[in-house]
Order: C-alpha cells, then sequence, then structure tokens
C-alpha cells in the first residue's frame, strides 16, 4: 500500500477550516431510495476514493462492501488539526462484510462504524500515524443479519453483539520504496551492515488542533442530521434536566441509535432530524438514548439506588424493541409510545387513526412529524401537575 494511496483523506479546496466535514464516499440513499439488497455475496469493484478504504477493509475480511445496505452509507471526514506540511484528518466509515459464499446463505457482519484518523503530509507524499477502530465505547457495537433461503424474502435472523477489539494501528511514518540521494540517483534501502535505512522526522508542532470529541462529534452529525440535538448519557440527562427543571426526551432500544448497529433506523431517518422536532427538542427538553443491556446493568448496581431506580422505571415501560419516554427529572414516566406503534399509526390515513390518542396536524405535510410533535406536547401537558406539585 503506497503513501499516494491515502491523498483519498485530503480535504477539498473548500473544505479547509477545522472541524467542516466533507464526504469522502458520498451516501447514495435516504428514507425515499430504500435499501440495498440482502441477498449479495461479493462486493462491487471499488472506484475512486473507494479503494484506498477497501484495501483498509480487506485486511479484516476479503468482501468488504464500502457501501452498507443501509442509509446513512459511505465516509466522512474533518480536519482535526493543521501544522505547516501535514493534516490531522478525523474520519468515520460506515461499512460492512459478507462472510459467507455460496452454498451458504448470505451474512452480514456490520460494525457500528469505522472511525479513526490519520497525520498525512499535505501533498500526501507520506502518512505520519495511521488508526481505524471500531469504537467499543458501548456493550453492543455489531450486528449480524443471516438470511434462511436464497431469496431477497427469506426469512431474516438479526442479533447484536459486541466487539472488544477491531483495529488497524500504524505509529511509525511510511518510507519511501525507492529512496534517491540529493543528485537523484537511487541508492540502496539498507546500510552497510544490511540493516534498512532509519529516516528521522522532527516532532509536528500542530498550529491549530480541536480535540478527539469535538470532531467525532462533527462527523456524527454529517452523518445523523438528527445529532443536532445533544443525546446526553443516560443518568447525566436526568442531572441536566433537574438543573434546568426541563423534561427528559428518552429512547430506550435494543441497539444503538447513534450507529450502524441499530434498531431505530426508521425513527432517526425521519421525525428525529426533521427540522419542527428538532427545534422543540432542543428548546423544550434534554434528549437521551440507552441500550436495554446498559440500563438492565444499572438496574443491578443497587449500591446507587438513584440510577438504580432510575433504571427501573424506563425497564418497566420498556417494549421491544424500541420505546419513546417522557420522563419527569426524578425518572417517572409521564408518557411513552413504542416505535412500532408509533410507526403504524403515521402510515394510516388520518381518518383511519384513533383520534383520541393522537391527531393530525394540516400545518405538517409529514404525519410522522406532526405525531411526534403532538406526543411530545402531550408529555409537557402531562407533567404540568406534576411540576406544579
Amino acid at each position: 500500500m503506497f503513501a499516494q494511496q491515502f491523498k483519498a483523506f485530503l480535504p477539498p479546496k473548500n473544505k479547509l477550516e477545522l472541524a467542516d466535514p466533507w464526504w469522502v464516499i458520498p451516501s447514495e440513499l435516504n428514507i425515499f431510495t430504500g435499501y440495498l439488497p440482502n441477498n449479495r455475496f461479493y462486493p462491487p469493484a471499488p472506484k475512486g476514493k473507494e479503494v484506498i478504504i477497501h484495501k483498509l477493509l480487506s485486511m479484516f475480511h476479503p468482501r468488504p462492501f464500502v457501501k452498507t445496505r443501509f442509509a446513512p452509507q459511505g465516509a466522512v471526514a474533518c480536519i482535526q488539526a493543521v501544522a505547516e506540511f501535514y493534516y490531522k484528518i478525523a474520519f468515520r466509515i460506515h461499512a460492512e462484510f459478507q462472510l459467507n459464499e455460496p452454498p451458504d446463505f448470505p451474512f452480514w457482519f456490520s460494525p457500528a462504524q469505522f472511525t479513526g484518523y490519520i497525520v498525512l503530509a499535505k501533498d500526501s507524499s507520506h502518512v505520519r500515524e495511521f488508526k481505524l477502530f471500531v469504537p467499543n465505547n458501548r456493550s453492543l457495537n455489531v450486528d449480524m443479519e443471516w438470511l434462511y433461503g436464497a431469496l431477497e424474502s427469506s426469512n431474516m435472523e438479526v442479533d447484536i453483539g459486541y466487539l472488544p477489539q477491531m483495529e488497524l494501528e500504524s505509529l511509525g511514518p511510511s518510507v519511501p520504496s525507492v529512496i534517491h540521494d540529493e543528485n537523484g540517483n537511487v541508492i540502496d534501502s539498507r546500510d552497510s551492515e544490511g540493516e534498512p535505512i532509519q529516516f528521522i522526522f522532527e516532532e509536528i508542532t500542530w498550529q491549530q488542533e480541536i480535540s478527539w470529541e469535538e470532531a467525532a462529534g462533527k462527523l456524527e452529525v454529517a452523518m445523523y442530521p438528527f445529532k443536532k440535538v445533544s443525546y446526553l448519557p443516560f443518568t447525566e440527562a436526568f442531572e441536566r434536566a433537574k438543573s434546568e427543571s426541563k423534561l427528559v426526551h428518552s429512547i430506550l432500544l435494543w441497539g444503538a441509535l447513534g450507529d450502524q448497529s441499530c434498531s431505530g433506523r426508521t425513527l432517526r431517518e425521519t421525525v428525529l432530524e426533521s427540522s419542527p422536532i428538532l427545534a422543540f427538542l432542543n428548546e423544550s427538553f434534554i434528549s437521551t438514548w440507552s441500550l436495554v443491556k446498559e440500563l438492565e446493568e444499572l438496574q443491578a448496581k443497587r449500591e446507587n439506588e438513584v440510577n438504580s431506580k432510575l433504571a427501573d422505571l424506563h425497564l418497566e415501560k420498556y417494549n421491544f424493541p424500541v420505546e419513546i419516554m417522557i420522563c419527569l427529572p426524578n425518572g417517572t414516566v409521564v408518557h411513552h409510545i413504542n416505535a412500532n406503534y408509533f410507526l403504524d399509526i403515521t402510515s394510516m390515513k388520518p381518518e383511519e387513526a384513533e383520534s383520541s390518542i393522537f391527531s393530525f396536524s394540516a400545518s405538517f405535510e409529514d404525519p410522522s412529524t406532526a405525531t411526534y410533535l403532538q406526543f411530545l406536547k402531550e408529555g409537557l401537558q402531562r407533567a404540568k401537575p406534576f411540576l406544579q406539585a
């Protein structure tokens, strides 16, 4: 692999500011285009900037799909730091693997995300550092789906698991494949004792820099517009709600909301990223999302009675796969709805919906946005007696 191939990570001329994301590989899917077929074994030949990412992922398994079946696909990047001759580029990649070949049926292995950074010369002549990894900070970070037949319509089994480590790392600089002296003559790459010639690089002094957390956050919002709302860790959300006298908008689900090992795909691609919902959540709520597994672990830690009780109150309202709740700062759930039920009623015609539960508003073309907004407003209304008391 040659350093020049990593030029795919260099920023375009209009993206030279820190933390300003761009698409390395654009996503071609959205809620309207649907998803790509499950019944496939071999990835299409990579092209353009896909080539380097395909090569990197092929180190894990010979059949990486650089573009996932589900949105958001592709790869985004932003500048994390700038020096005189170098960029430090943070990136995030959504890709997956097909583990089986015929005669077996397809088995998809979809890590939550690949993220990392590259320290690259501005002329892409050499790479100083590179790291690509699957984050392991959540208790579930890989989705697995396998078909029980040869057809697209065949039954599919789904499970979610945990990858403790999946990474590529190079902490040393790349070296030239051919070495020239000051006169341009090719010289031996080994010294008189047969040892490889050592290259000494000066330490990089960064002129501008942002934290990894800020860079990763910008990439996350680029992939998932619903993250324009800050989703805090579970217990932190209730502490913030108490200090700001707000309600908690909480989503409890089996898989992650903010990556590809998810069960909240439809929610985040529709109502959660709509402008009216983003504005209302930012104004009136503290938001959080949690994995069922993590709350079960929190519930079991009885030594922290407050946090254990918060988890209790959530789990007793949970129904598979996703439950949306409006809570008081003390954890009391004042309103909740299952995502499957929500999607069912928003797919109905207005006259078919149960008007006593939710009503459709003519001010929104999208019934799901109108219904979610109504749900949030009803949560605020139901909380009033508790807050006044």
